[in-house]
């Protein structure tokens, strides 16, 4: 069994996930389609810039450190 999990469907087949969503009284369906909707926006256009473009800031000084 491994540590990770890789799929949207592995996460939401999680017993501890499932009982999260039953204690909230939300429905699968509409946690799958939320988290499906997040990963399309986060793939079109990212909050936070990759690591190695952060780093590149943190070097140059355009950050505080």
């Amino acid at each position: 069994m491994s540590d990770t999990i890789s799929t949207l469907n592995e996460l939401l087949a999680d017993p501890m996930v499932q009982l999260v969503i039953k204690r909230s009284n939300a429905r699968p369906e509409e946690v799958r389609m939320l988290m499906l909707q997040a990963g399309d926006r986060a793939a079109s256009d990212p909050a936070l810039p990759p690591a190695h473009v952060i780093a590149a800031a943190q070097k140059a000084g355009w950050c505080c450190a």
